[in-house]
C-alpha cells in the first residue's frame, strides 16, 4: 500500500485497504444496532436508475441459523436426491459460519422500462457497497455464492418469488490475519481508448 494510504481514517485509505475474509474463520462481534444501520443505510446509496431499488437485505443472525441450514438441505435434496453425509456437512458448515450473515436479493421490478441488467448492477452495486461499509465500521465480510446462490428455492425461502440471491454476505470479525492477495496492475486493466482511423 502507497504510503500515503497508511493512515485508515482517510475514505481513500478506507477503500484500498478493504479486503475479504474467510467467513469460516471469522469471530465474534459482528456488527449489530447502530453499527449495522448504518452498513445497511450506506448499501442504499447506490446508482439507481428510475428509482426502483432492486435490492433487498435478508438479515440471517445465529439464532436463526438452523432454519437457514434446513432450508438449504431441503432445497439441496429436491435439487441433488443423491447427496451424500459429506455435502450434508458442508451445507451445515455453510449455514453456521461467521457471527452476521446478510443475504443480497435482486428484486427486479418486470413493470418498469428499466432495463433489467441495470437493475441487476444496482444490486450488485448494493452488495459491494456494503462490503465497504462493513470494512469502514471495522469488521470484514466475506462474499460467497454457490450453489444455493443459484437455487431459486432458497432465493424464494429467503425473499419472494421471482428473487435471485446476489449473495452470502458474511460478517464477523477477523479470526486470523487478513493476508493481501495479488491485485492486478492497472496497466493491464486500463487503456486509453483510441478512436479507430476508419
Amino acid at each position: 500500500m502507497p504510503e500515503q494510504f497508511n493512515d485508515l481514517s482517510t475514505p481513500m485509505s478506507l477503500l484500498l485497504s478493504r479486503r475479504s475474509g474467510k467467513p469460516r474463520d471469522m469471530v465474534e462481534p459482528g456488527p449489530d444496532g447502530e453499527a449495522l444501520k448504518n452498513i445497511l443505510t450506506a448499501a442504499t446509496r447506490v446508482p439507481d436508475h428510475g428509482k426502483i431499488a432492486p435490492w433487498r437485505f435478508v438479515i440471517i443472525p445465529k439464532d436463526r441459523r438452523d432454519d437457514f441450514a434446513r432450508l438449504l438441505h431441503t432445497a439441496y435434496a429436491e435439487e441433488r436426491p443423491d447427496a451424500g453425509k459429506l455435502e450434508g456437512k458442508a451445507i451445515d458448515d455453510f449455514a453456521r459460519q461467521a457471527p452476521l450473515l446478510i443475504t443480497v436479493l435482486f428484486r427486479p421490478d418486470h413493470s418498469r422500462s428499466i432495463p433489467l441488467k441495470e437493475q441487476e448492477w444496482s444490486a450488485a452495486a448494493a452488495a459491494m457497497t456494503l462490503e465497504h461499509a462493513v470494512h469502514a465500521a471495522g469488521f470484514v465480510t466475506g462474499w460467497l455464492t454457490g450453489w444455493a446462490a443459484y437455487s431459486d428455492k432458497v432465493a424464494e425461502g429467503l425473499g419472494a418469488a421471482g428473487d435471485t440471491i446476489i449473495g452470502f454476505m458474511f460478517i464477523g470479525s477477523p479470526g486470523n490475519a487478513l493476508t493481501e492477495r495479488p491485485r492486478p496492475h492497472l496497466d493491464d486493466v486500463v487503456s486509453v481508448w483510441e478512436p479507430s482511423a476508419g
